[in-house]
């Protein structure tokens, strides 16, 4: 007897969950090929107030572990990342248009990017905090703290390695992050979602939306309890990279700049997305008996 296949439903992941989007619409996906290969949820307005509701919920938590906690989990998406290699392999060869070597290349990369972000987590303080010298009898330190909540526009054009690249960083050093990911390429981003929903990740600390950057992207920049945006994702578009930075000078939000050209994302990453959302606290002590 013959059985129906069983479809998957493309989902958003919000607060830990995967809910369809709130306007009930959804989007059809092609391939690299214009072939068919699903419908995915079209995030709206509403998805994005909610996903940036439990990204504010869940940074309290995430930022008041330790390092070395947040490390552990990091590294934990590596490894099951690791035991969903064909998967991912499969969706980043479809979405990208990748020989089957390439891609698993590209899987390679963004597993081993988990875990070089993972390696940071407990040193990245000791790099840009320190003791000051001041003329006075006082200690004066400086200590690297979480930004907040920061939303990402991601890459466009690479789907896997892009999206880790610019979703590790912010975690790593303790912020909450609401991304949008590649509007036709969406599919990587959503398994990457399943990965982080078994990863030990708390709810609320990743948020991914599926959708278009230019929609969704104005209502995340106007937020007023987002306190960064990474512009990444409209590499190349100056009037929307315009648009959203005037939109984020309301409340003074940190803002990466959108690039001419997305940029090639297997370099040496540096640590500059690490500090990029981190703010710096300088405390003053007596020095005395």
């Amino acid at each position: 007897m013959s059985r129906i296949d069983v479809r998957k439903t493309y989902k958003l992941y919000i607060g830990g969950a995967f809910p369809r989007s709130e306007s009930g619409h959804s989007y059809v996906v092609n391939d690299a090929k214009g072939k068919f290969m699903a419908n995915a949820s079209l995030a709206s307005r509403k998805d994005a107030r909610d996903a940036a509701v439990a990204a504010r919920k869940a940074f309290g938590g995430w930022s008041g572990r330790t390092a070395y906690n947040r490390a552990q989990i990091v590294y934990r998406i590596a490894e099951v990342m690791e035991d969903r290699r064909p998967q991912f392999v499969d969706a980043v060869q479809k979405s990208e248009g990748l020989t089957a070597a390439r891609a698993n290349k590209v899987v390679d990369e963004a597993i081993d990017r988990l875990v070089w972000y993972a390696g940071w987590a407990d040193k990245i303080t000791q790099v840009t905090g320190g003791a000051n010298p001041v003329a006075g009898p006082f200690f004066n330190l400086s200590t690297p703290e979480p930004t907040g909540v920061v939303a990402v526009l991601a890459p466009q054009g690479s789907s896997l390695l892009g999206l880790v690249s610019v979703i590790a960083p912010a975690i790593t050093v303790g912020n909450t992050v609401v991304v949008v990911s590649s509007h036709e390429r969406p599919l990587p981003a959503v398994t990457f979602a399943e990965v982080l929903a078994t990863s030990d990740v708390p709810g609320g600390v990743v948020n991914i939306l599926t959708g278009s950057a230019a929609t969704i992207g104005p209502w995340l920049a106007a937020h007023m309890d987002v306190n960064a945006i990474d512009l990444t994702g409209v590499a190349g578009e100056a009037d929307l990279a315009r648009e959203l930075e005037v939109a984020a000078a309301e409340n003074l939000k940190r803002v990466r700049r959108a690039p001419a050209t997305e940029p090639d994302w297997s370099e040496d990453p540096g640590i500059d997305r690490m500090t990029g959302v981190l703010e710096t606290k300088t405390v003053w002590h007596p020095i005395g008996t």
